[in-house]
């Protein structure tokens, strides 16, 4: 595919919406700082079973990266945009160099009885020839990670 071809492919975002128990401003500190708590590491990191702990710099240009047992730290992104407690959007590249980056964006609206929690993940085409299935990888992907986020949200 030539570049002229790949620019005008445009893949769509994956979208995916919640709702949690709780109210805007701690539903946003869990997701961001409290994001050790409930991210399933084992399954969903760089390091897998060696992944020990992750973090989510709370600023423009802060850090989202793990910890690997060994003391290694594995990048997966980093801060473009943070506005407590209702916006966080972030490059996302885990395992990969920051020039295939994709974005994320997570919004928190409270309503009746909680917040609601909504994530867009775009740039698919930064990846080129692996962009539709990774994209397809991230759809279920981000069904479990935020599983985990809403199952913890309930404690």
């Amino acid at each position: 595919m030539n570049d002229q071809k790949k620019a005008s492919l445009t893949i769509e975002p994956v979208r995916k919406q919640l709702k949690v128990p709780l109210l805007v401003e701690p539903a946003f500190r869990l997701f961001t700082e409290g994001i050790n708590r409930w991210w399933p590491l084992v399954t969903h990191s760089v390091g897998e079973s060696q992944a020990e702990a992750c973090f989510f710099e709370g600023k423009v240009g802060g850090r989202i990266f793990e910890v690997i047992k060994d003391g290694r730290q594995a990048e997966w992104g980093k801060v473009l945009a943070w506005e407590p407690y209702h916006r966080v959007s972030f490059q996302w590249y885990p395992g990969r160099t920051p020039d295939t980056a994709q974005e994320v964006t997570v919004t928190f609206r409270e309503e009746k009885e909680g917040t609601v929690v909504e994530l867009v993940h775009t740039g698919w085409e930064t990846l080129g020839e692996q962009a539709l299935a990774t994209r397809e990888g991230y759809d279920s992907g981000w069904d479990v990670v935020l599983g985990k986020y809403s199952e913890t949200s309930s404690q």
